[in-house]
């Protein structure tokens, strides 16, 4: 079983719709920014003066001391004071539309077929289910340091792929354009062709 180079002739014999030109860069820039905004947690959260403890009392008299004014302990540049400017919780998570997204989708698909990317192979299987099998199949189609697989795969090769951090499986119907540009090889299975050609219909 061997790779073939997916190119921009025989994507569009598959009915994938590329998009032409300069077309979708900012799409494809709003949806990375999505994807990652959406996976921060958000929950940093530092105290201000108003809601660290401590007295809320005048520490010394205003005048007569020789110390410098000061009216709460819970001020910022005592330790123990509040924080200022610090992060609060918030979230960072952004919105996108289906249309964006669909074309940031066409838009790293056709960089990665135009960049040679992209293979098809006819099947992929570990009817054994062990790692070794699953990476010595992988090493015998892709040489890059990751690879990403597209397709439909049985339980015994998920299994088998499961302590492998290098290489990834995933469906034609769940892959996104973020994951298709972190991948140096991108292998995709010819049965994931129509489901790829179905979602970058117009």
């Amino acid at each position: 079983m061997s790779a073939t180079v997916l190119s921009t002739e025989s994507a569009k014999q598959a009915s994938l719709n590329l998009v032409e030109g300069h077309q979708g860069k900012q799409a494809l820039n709003d949806v990375l920014v999505a994807y990652r905004a959406n996976r921060r947690q958000g929950n940093a959260h530092t105290k201000s003066r108003a809601e660290v403890s401590g007295s809320g009392s005048k520490l010394w008299n205003q005048k007569g001391t020789g110390n410098a004014r000061m009216g709460s302990k819970r001020s910022p540049i005592w330790s123990g004071g509040g924080v200022v400017f610090g992060p609060k919780t918030r979230d960072w998570s952004k919105k996108t539309t289906k249309n964006v997204r669909k074309l940031a989708f066409r838009t790293a698909l056709t960089a990665r077929i135009t960049d040679g990317a992209i293979s098809t192979i006819p099947s992929f299987s570990i009817s054994d289910g062990k790692t070794k099998s699953f990476v010595s199949a992988v090493d015998a189609l892709s040489t890059a340091k990751k690879t990403l697989i597209v397709g439909s795969f049985d339980e015994l090769t998920f299994r088998s792929a499961r302590n492998v951090q290098n290489v990834q499986l995933i469906s034609a119907e769940e892959v996104n354009a973020e994951q298709l540009l972190l991948y140096p090889q991108v292998l995709v299975i010819a049965d994931a062709l129509p489901i790829l050609a179905r979602r970058t219909a117009v």
